[in-house]
């Protein structure tokens, strides 16, 4: 893989052009991590608005009609509810692993089959969540197993 920056003061928006003889799953997924970098959501947290990367966030999840955003070793809250960002993050690392959950694949450090068909995921950060069985499916063909 050959990787090609030109940077000219003349050029006033990044462009990123793949080039590639067939889409592998290697390019899906260096375009899903460059996708993580061009988009943010807001946060809030303690009455003031964050801009938080994709790439901060671990899952999201909705409790009581409220959607917060887990990062490494704390919490935000989102204006959106919790279908607007799955449309959002269509296409990304995020992954729905059940009816109230989002999880973020790139913080995932590995899984365990639960009883009941479940699965337990365990985050870069010591976290754990459980992968819903109507979930599983999708979930393993995104994770590739």
């Amino acid at each position: 893989m050959k990787i090609k920056i030109e940077q000219s003061p003349e050029i006033d928006e990044e462009e990123i052009i793949i080039r590639c003889g067939a889409l592998s799953d290697r390019i899906t997924a260096l375009v899903e991590q460059i996708r993580l970098y061009d988009f943010s959501v807001i946060g809030t947290k303690e009455g003031r608005n964050y801009r938080v990367g994709l790439e901060d966030i671990y899952y999201i999840e909705s409790v009581e009609e409220r959607t917060y955003l887990y990062r490494k070793m704390d919490m935000l809250e989102s204006q959106l509810r919790l279908y607007e960002l799955e449309q959002q993050l269509s296409g990304t690392s995020f992954q729905r692993i059940s009816k109230t959950c989002i999880m973020n694949l790139y913080h995932l450090e590995c899984v365990s089959p639960q009883l009941d068909g479940r699965f337990e995921a365990k985050l870069e950060n010591g976290e754990k969540i459980i992968i819903n069985r109507h979930y599983v499916k999708a979930f393993k063909q995104k994770f590739g197993i």
